[in-house]
Protein backbone atom coordinates (compact mmCIF):
# COMPACT_ATOMS: atom_id res chain seq x y z
CA UNK A 1 0.00 0.00 0.00
CA UNK A 2 1.45 3.31 -1.10
CA UNK A 3 1.68 5.88 1.67
CA UNK A 4 3.12 9.36 1.96
CA UNK A 5 2.82 10.81 5.45
CA UNK A 6 3.77 14.42 6.08
CA UNK A 7 4.71 15.69 9.51
CA UNK A 8 6.36 18.67 11.17
CA UNK A 9 3.73 21.32 10.58
CA UNK A 10 2.46 23.63 13.27
CA UNK A 11 2.23 27.20 14.46
CA UNK A 12 5.34 29.36 14.16
CA UNK A 13 6.01 33.07 14.49
CA UNK A 14 7.11 35.16 11.50
CA UNK A 15 10.83 34.77 10.98
CA UNK A 16 10.82 31.32 12.52
CA UNK A 17 11.71 27.94 11.07
CA UNK A 18 10.12 24.54 10.61
CA UNK A 19 11.27 21.31 9.05
CA UNK A 20 8.68 19.20 7.31
CA UNK A 21 9.17 15.49 6.69
CA UNK A 22 7.41 13.16 4.31
CA UNK A 23 7.82 9.44 5.01
CA UNK A 24 7.21 7.15 2.06
CA UNK A 25 6.29 3.48 1.99
CA UNK A 26 4.81 0.94 -0.39
CA UNK A 27 6.89 1.87 -3.43
CA UNK A 28 10.53 2.18 -4.48
CA UNK A 29 11.24 5.67 -3.17
CA UNK A 30 14.56 6.14 -4.96
CA UNK A 31 12.86 5.76 -8.35
CA UNK A 32 10.58 8.73 -7.80
CA UNK A 33 11.19 12.43 -8.07
CA UNK A 34 9.72 14.17 -5.05
CA UNK A 35 7.99 17.50 -4.67
CA UNK A 36 6.49 19.72 -2.03
CA UNK A 37 3.34 21.66 -2.85
CA UNK A 38 1.20 23.95 -0.76
CA UNK A 39 -2.36 25.19 -0.77
CA UNK A 40 -3.45 28.26 1.11
CA UNK A 41 -7.12 28.85 1.98
CA UNK A 42 -9.03 29.95 -1.08
CA UNK A 43 -6.07 29.46 -3.38
CA UNK A 44 -4.92 26.82 -5.82
CA UNK A 45 -2.28 24.28 -4.95
CA UNK A 46 1.16 25.45 -6.02
CA UNK A 47 4.58 23.90 -6.40
CA UNK A 48 7.06 24.85 -3.70
CA UNK A 49 10.11 22.73 -4.52
CA UNK A 50 11.14 19.50 -6.14
CA UNK A 51 14.11 17.18 -6.14
CA UNK A 52 15.36 14.53 -8.54
CA UNK A 53 15.50 10.83 -7.72
CA UNK A 54 19.11 10.92 -6.62
CA UNK A 55 18.87 14.30 -4.94
CA UNK A 56 21.36 15.77 -7.34
CA UNK A 57 19.14 18.55 -8.62
CA UNK A 58 16.55 20.77 -6.98
CA UNK A 59 14.12 23.40 -8.13
CA UNK A 60 12.31 26.11 -6.16
CA UNK A 61 9.44 28.47 -6.67
CA UNK A 62 10.61 32.07 -6.71
CA UNK A 63 8.68 32.88 -3.56
CA UNK A 64 10.76 30.45 -1.45
CA UNK A 65 14.19 30.73 -3.04
CA UNK A 66 16.83 31.41 -0.44
CA UNK A 67 14.50 30.49 2.42
CA UNK A 68 13.45 26.86 1.86
CA UNK A 69 15.60 23.80 1.18
CA UNK A 70 14.38 20.45 -0.10
CA UNK A 71 16.41 17.32 0.55
CA UNK A 72 15.92 13.57 0.63
CA UNK A 73 17.33 10.49 2.29
CA UNK A 74 16.83 7.49 0.04
CA UNK A 75 18.08 5.14 2.73
CA UNK A 76 15.28 6.28 5.04
CA UNK A 77 12.64 6.91 2.35
CA UNK A 78 12.08 10.45 3.53
CA UNK A 79 11.98 13.84 1.85
CA UNK A 80 12.39 17.02 3.86
CA UNK A 81 11.53 20.67 3.50
CA UNK A 82 13.54 23.01 5.70
CA UNK A 83 11.69 26.31 5.94
CA UNK A 84 13.45 29.37 7.31
CA UNK A 85 12.48 33.03 7.56
CA UNK A 86 8.83 32.09 7.46
CA UNK A 87 6.26 34.71 6.52
CA UNK A 88 2.53 34.88 7.19
CA UNK A 89 1.93 34.27 3.48
CA UNK A 90 3.62 30.87 3.85
CA UNK A 91 0.58 29.71 5.82
CA UNK A 92 -0.87 26.73 3.97
CA UNK A 93 -1.33 23.00 3.97
CA UNK A 94 1.90 21.47 2.66
CA UNK A 95 1.75 18.27 0.62
CA UNK A 96 4.43 15.97 -0.69
CA UNK A 97 4.15 14.23 -4.03
CA UNK A 98 6.02 11.32 -5.54
CA UNK A 99 6.26 11.27 -9.32
CA UNK A 100 7.37 8.62 -11.75
CA UNK A 101 4.99 7.29 -14.38
CA UNK A 102 2.31 7.75 -11.74
CA UNK A 103 1.85 10.23 -8.94
CA UNK A 104 1.23 9.67 -5.26
CA UNK A 105 0.15 12.38 -2.85
CA UNK A 106 0.19 12.68 0.89
CA UNK A 107 -2.67 14.14 2.92
CA UNK A 108 -0.77 17.24 3.98
CA UNK A 109 0.40 19.00 7.09
CA UNK A 110 -0.76 22.46 8.16
CA UNK A 111 1.75 25.26 8.60
CA UNK A 112 0.52 28.45 10.24
CA UNK A 113 2.78 31.48 10.42
CA UNK A 114 1.36 34.02 12.82
CA UNK A 115 2.31 36.17 15.77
Amino acid sequence: QVQLVESGGGLVQPGGSLRLSCAASGFTFSRYAMSWYRQAPGKERELVADITRDGGSTNYADFVKGRFTISRDNAKNVVYLQMNSLKPEDTAVYYCKARNYVEHWGKGTLVTVSS
